[in-house]
């Protein structure tokens, strides 16, 4: 199964609630952090291959039609090639509202101290090498680097396959850019800072996606 769309939106620009929107649409199943740690065992050792150079995209991506988010936003390029007839959807937002929802959430030093240790480390290793391995928890080098990105992706992926996005704007884009029809329900709504560390509170972490996919739009 060939990938439809890629995302090349970092994590927390709306990507959760845009693979909801991408599934109600019909592009199941849309890969997802989620995705890796629900699948840990397979999956991490496919990205880690993919981070030495090694990338299996036909097993990473067995069963999936969209991906949005970390890890497969870092391969944005390689994926693109890889999949030539897949569109790029590159979800943006505020970028300082963009850091402080990363330092509230997956890229808080409680969060982060977690995974440069033990089975993780790898894997986080490859993240954080894709983040030119700076410091993730200082606001000058994010923002700058969330403003580099968005301006790699539009200056390389040719007009016809791209769509910046903004959550914010809703459905019509988004169907517009895909030539699907516009669904008469709300653009889904999920995982705001509070509902992630509502959930890592209570224990919850990481996001379970089959439970998130039966639970109605928000």
């Amino acid at each position: 199964m060939a990938l439809k769309v890629i995302g090349s939106g970092l994590g927390r620009t709306g990507t959760l609630s845009t693979k909801l929107a991408l599934e109600q649409l019909g592009f199941t199943r849309c890969h997802h952090m989620a995705e890796v740690f629900m699948d840990a065992g397979r999956q991490v050792p496919l990205w880690n291959d993919a981070g030495d150079g090694k990338p299996d995209w036909d097993a990473i991506f067995d069963g999936f039609q969209a991906m949005v988010d970390h890890p497969g936003c870092g391969y944005w390029r390689e994926l693109m090639d890889y999949y030539p007839d897949a569109k790029v959807l590159h979800t943006v937002r505020d970028p300082d509202k963009w850091f402080d929802s990363t330092q509230a959430t997956i890229f808080a030093p409680e969060n982060l101290g977690r995974f440069r240790e033990g089975a993780m480390a790898t894997f986080f290793g490859h993240l954080q090498a894709f983040y030119e391995n700076g410091d993730m928890n200082d606001r000058a080098f994010m923002t700058d680097f969330f403003r580099r990105h968005t301006e790699r992706v539009v200056a390389t992926v040719p007009k016809e396959r791209l769509l910046v996005f903004n959550v914010a704007e809703g459905w019509e884009p988004l169907c517009a850019f895909l030539g699907v029809p516009v669904p008469d329900t709300p653009y889904p709504r999920e995982n705001s800072t509070e509902q992630f560390r509502s959930r890592a509170a209570a224990g919850a972490m990481p996001v379970d996606p089959a439970k998130i996919r039966a639970e109605p739009a928000k």
